[in-house]
C-alpha cells in the first residue's frame, strides 16, 4: 500500500456516490412463478384448453338439453331412430350414406318419395344390374340415401286425446304426420302403401303408376278430419287414417305415421344429430356428455379420496421413518400386489349386489389407489423433514402435526396436485377398459359412461363406425391432453426451476 503514490488516488464526488436501491420489480410468489413457467409451455397450455373444452362439454350439454331426449329417443318397440349417421347441414355433413339395395327396395323408396315428398334418394351410381353371386332374376341399384328421409312409416297405436293432438299440430304447421291405413291388414310394412306382389314388387295400372291399397271408409266416420294427402280426393269414400281398437269407453287408434315428421311433432326441429344416434335410438351427442359428466364426477371423487387417504398415510410415513415406515411399507406393498382386476371383479360380483355397481367399483378403485398418492407423499416428506426451517420450528417447540401439515406439506404442494390430477384420466381410462371387456356394466336409460358407450359400439365398427368413433375421440382427447397437461404442471410446480427461464 505504501508504494501507491496519492496521485493515484481521487476523490469521488458524493453526487455520484451509489447507494442500494428499491427493487423495481414486484416478488413473485410460489404459485405465480408456477403458472408462468406453465403459461411457457405452449404444448401444456393447448392441452389445458382441450380438457376445459372436454369439461364444459360434460357438465353444459346434458344441462340444456331435454332429459327425454338426451336418455332415449324411443317412443314405443316400433318407434325409434336408431343407428342415424351424423347430420350437420352446415358442415356438409347430410346424414347420407352409400348402399346397394335390390329391386323391391329400391321400388320401396321410391314409394316413400311419391308419398311423403321427401327426397329418399339423392343419387343412384348404377341402375338395374345384375350380381354373378345373386339370381338372375335379382336386380340391385348403388344409391346414396337420405337416412333420415329413409325411416319411412310405422304404426303407433295413440289414445283419442293424441290423436287429436297430433291433427291438431298438423293444421297449426302444415306438416302432414298421420298417413292413411293399409287396407290389407296383414301387410306389417307400413311403408308399403301400394299393390304388390309377394316378392315386393309392384303391380302397376295402365298408366304405369302404383295402385293405392289405402283402407276406405264412410263420410261419417269424422276421426280424421286433419290434413289430407293428395291422393285422398273421393268425399264419398275418404280413406280411412286410422284403425280403431278396444272399446268405446277405452278406444285406442292405431295410426300410421311418419317417423321424419313425427320427431317434429315431438321435439319441435327436424330430426338433426350432430354424433348421430347409437343402435337404441338415443341421441350420441348429449349421451356422450352425460357419460363423461359420470366418468369425471367418478374419477374426481376417486381422486379426492386417495388424496385424503395418501396424504395421511405418506405424511406419517415419511415423517417418523424407521420402524413406522418399515411397518406401513410392506402393508403398501402387500395391499399394491394384489392385482386390481381381480378385485375389481370379486368386488362386482359379491358386494355389487348389496351396495351397488358404483359403490362397488369405487371402493376397489379407493382400496389400492392411494399407495402412489403415499409413496409420493413419503418421499416429499423425506426431502423436506430435516430442512432449516423444520428444524427451527421444532426448536419453537412446534409440534409434529403442526410440523408436518404447516411446514412440510405446503412445500410438498406442488407434486401432490400434480399426481391428484393425473389420477383423473387414469380412472376414466380403468373404468373404460373394464366396461369395454364386460367385467362392469354402468348401463341403464339414466346413467351411461364412455368406458359403457365404447363397449356397446364395438359391435358395429364395421357397419355403423361413428357410434364407437365419438367415445374413442372423447377418450382419446383426454388421455392425450392429460398427459401434456400433466407434463407442464410438474415442470412448473419443480421447485428447483424456481426462477428459471
Amino acid at each position: 500500500m505504501n508504494n501507491i503514490p496519492k496521485s493515484a488516488f481521487e476523490f469521488v464526488p458524493e453526487a455520484g456516490r451509489m447507494h442500494d436501491k428499491k427493487l423495481e420489480t414486484k416478488p413473485v410468489g410460489y404459485f405465480q412463478d408456477a403458472m408462468n413457467r406453465f403459461a411457457r409451455n405452449k404444448s401444456s397450455v393447448v392441452a389445458a384448453y382441450i380438457i376445459l373444452v372436454l369439461v364444459l362439454y360434460a357438465i353444459l350439454v346434458p344441462i340444456f338439453c331435454e332429459t327425454t331426449y338426451s336418455r332415449s329417443l324411443t317412443d314405443t318397440n316400433y318407434l325409434n331412430y336408431t343407428k342415424l349417421p351424423p347430420k350437420i347441414p352446415l358442415l356438409g355433413i347430410d346424414g347420407t350414406s352409400k348402399m346397394t339395395v335390390n329391386k323391391s327396395r329400391y321400388l320401396m323408396y321410391e314409394a316413400l318419395e311419391e308419398e311423403t315428398g321427401l327426397d329418399v334418394i339423392t343419387d343412384i351410381y348404377q341402375a338395374d344390374y345384375k350380381d354373378s353371386t345373386a339370381g338372375k332374376n335379382t336386380s340391385f341399384y348403388d344409391l346414396r340415401i337420405d337416412n333420415y328421409a329413409a325411416m319411412g312409416m310405422v304404426y303407433l297405436t295413440l289414445t283419442e286425446a293424441q290423436f287429436e293432438d297430433l291433427q291438431a299440430w298438423q293444421d297449426r304447421t302444415g306438416i302432414q304426420v298421420i298417413y292413411p291405413a293399409i287396407k290389407d291388414a296383414k301387410q306389417t310394412n307400413a311403408n308399403i302403401w301400394y299393390d304388390a306382389d309377394k316378392k315386393g314388387q309392384p303391380k302397376l295400372d295402365k298408366s304405369g303408376s302404383l295402385k293405392p291399397i289405402y283402407r276406405t271408409t264412410t263420410p261419417d266416420d269424422t276421426t280424421y278430419h286433419s290434413l289430407r294427402i293428395a291422393s285422398d280426393n273421393d268425399p264419398e269414400h275418404p280413406l280411412a287414417y286410422t284403425r280403431v281398437t278396444g272399446t268405446s269407453q277405452s278406444k285406442s287408434l292405431v295410426t300410421r305415421i311418419s317417423k321424419y315428421t313425427y320427431f317434429q311433432y315431438k321435439y319441435g326441429f327436424e330430426p338433426s344429430f350432430v354424433f348421430g344416434t347409437n343402435a337404441k335410438g338415443q341421441d350420441i351427442f348429449t349421451r356422450l356428455a352425460s357419460g363423461a359428466r359420470f366418468s369425471f364426477l367418478l374419477a374426481i371423487c376417486i381422486s379426492i379420496i386417495n388424496l385424503f387417504i395418501g396424504t395421511i398415510y405418506g405424511a406419517i410415513q415419511g415423517y417418523y421413518g424407521g420402524t413406522v415406515d418399515l411397518v406401513m411399507d410392506r402393508i403398501a406393498d402387500i395391499l399394491y400386489d394384489i392385482p386390481f382386476m381381480v378385485v375389481t371383479t370379486l368386488f362386482q360380483l359379491h358386494l355389487a349386489n348389496k351396495v351397488g355397481v358404483i359403490p362397488a367399483l369405487l371402493f376397489a378403485f379407493v382400496l389400492t389407489g392411494w399407495i402412489g398418492m403415499a409413496a409420493r407423499v413419503r418421499m416429499q416428506f423425506y426431502r423436506f423433514k430435516n430442512q432449516e426451517y423444520v428444524l427451527a420450528a421444532r426448536t419453537l417447540g412446534a409440534r409434529d402435526w403442526r410440523l408436518m401439515f404447516k411446514h412440510i406439506f405446503p412445500n410438498s404442494l406442488g407434486t401432490i396436485i400434480t399426481g391428484s390430477i393425473l389420477v383423473i384420466p387414469g380412472v376414466i381410462f380403468s373404468e373404460s377398459s373394464l366396461t369395454y371387456l364386460g367385467i362392469i356394466n354402468l348401463e341403464s336409460s339414466t346413467m351411461t359412461s364412455v368406458g359403457t358407450m365404447l363397449a356397446n359400439g364395438k359391435d358395429y365398427l364395421s357397419t355403423d363406425p361413428y357410434i364407437i368413433f365419438f367415445p374413442a375421440l372423447f377418450i382419446s382427447l383426454l388421455e392425450v391432453s392429460f398427459n401434456l397437461f400433466g407434463n407442464g404442471l410438474r415442470d412448473a410446480f419443480n421447485p428447483s426451476l424456481r426462477g428459471a427461464e
